[in-house]
């Protein structure tokens, strides 16, 4: 049984990459007349770092633009279904990692999707992104998706064939070098923002983009407006660039920057793997994450200038009352 491709080509083909660049230029979103609710999504930490699953509603304080909120929705543990996004970097400095992230991805996707209820997808960039396998919740699929990263054949791109008009790509050409910020902004803009619950995308990947047509900026812009967490793991070939990558030399720190930010920004976090932490034990951190949320909604407390204004940000602000906890959760919001 191939790999289930008729209802992904369509989706993707209509929303090629550089229509959705047109669409980031004069972006659309309005704020709506109705009442608005704002979801959030937080992992609390005690001063050890443990994370903390007894807290009450009362025990949180939220802001918006520092503008004190009131929290009306509020859970210790969401039951909503999960929709999971694995972003795989499979460029030249990359390559020697893929069996290993191959194996553990899928016992990933194992341990955290519920049968029936969570779906996940499966992209591969290097110097253009790829859907390996849309949203869904068979366990095959998705094990037949990690097999073929890095297959170079029956793949195609978001917007069109490798190396056509629409694949990703530019500084280093068609099909060579990384588009990171390219494959962040796809995922969101174009597979989550058109789902509910709870979002989040995995990003394994040394950090560095070469390639994309996109900002780090705009990448993040599109996960925010697709109220999707991004979780980063920082995962280098210490031999990839004649040995003057990663954290012993080259690119290694900027590309871990960029991946703080993208993850800080949306209320992820990024995570390491090292000699001292595997693969397997990140993906095990970020599943408790997972399975450890608090589900919190507010309606802001007025319609402010700011507003109706169109891709307004809001600054969200939320705390603990107890001293000595960290909360994590997005930085804030853009009105639709």
């Amino acid at each position: 049984m191939g790999r289930n491709r008729g209802v992904s080509r369509r989706s993707l083909l209509a929303l090629p990459l550089l229509p959705a660049l047109r669409r980031l230029r004069g972006q659309n979103a309005t704020f709506s007349t109705g009442v608005k609710v704002v979801n959030l999504f937080a992992t609390v930490r005690d001063k050890q770092g443990v994370i903390v699953r007894d807290l009450t509603k009362d025990d949180f304080l939220l802001q918006e633009d520092r503008r004190p909120q009131s929290i009306k929705y509020f859970s210790q543990e969401s039951d909503l279904p999960l929709t999971l996004g694995l972003l795989v970097d499979v460029s030249g400095s990359q390559r020697r990692l893929i069996p290993e992230e191959r194996s553990a991805s899928f016992q990933f996707f194992d341990q955290v999707l519920r049968e029936d209820l969570d779906r996940a997808f499966v992209i591969h960039f290097q110097g253009w992104v790829e859907l390996l396998q849309d949203l869904t919740s068979s366990r095959d699929d998705l094990e037949r998706s990690l097999r073929a990263l890095e297959d170079d054949q029956n793949q195609y791109a978001f917007g069109g064939q490798r190396g056509g008009p629409y694949a990703t790509g530019g500084r280093m050409g068609f099909g060579r070098g990384t588009a990171l910020y390219d494959a962040v902004f796809l995922a969101s803009d174009v597979v989550m923002r058109k789902q509910g619950g709870r979002k989040a995308l995995v990003i394994l990947t040394d950090g560095v983009d070469t390639a994309s047509m996109l900002t780090l900026e705009s990448g993040v812009a599109a996960a925010q407006r697709a109220d999707t967490l991004v979780y980063s793991v920082l995962f280098e070939d210490p031999d990839a660039y004649g040995g003057g990558f990663g954290r012993f030399g080259g690119f290694g720190p900027n590309g871990e920057i960029a991946l703080d930010e993208i993850s800080r920004q949306t209320g992820g976090r990024l995570l390491a793997v090292s000699k001292r932490r595997t693969l397997e034990q990140v993906f095990a951190s970020i599943e408790e994450e997972l399975r450890s949320m608090y589900s919190l909604g507010y309606t802001p407390d007025r319609e402010t200038e700011k507003s109706t204004e169109k891709n307004a940000y809001h600054k969200i602000h939320l705390t603990t009352r107890e001293k000595g906890m960290v909360v994590q959760t997005r930085d804030g919001y853009y009105t639709t």
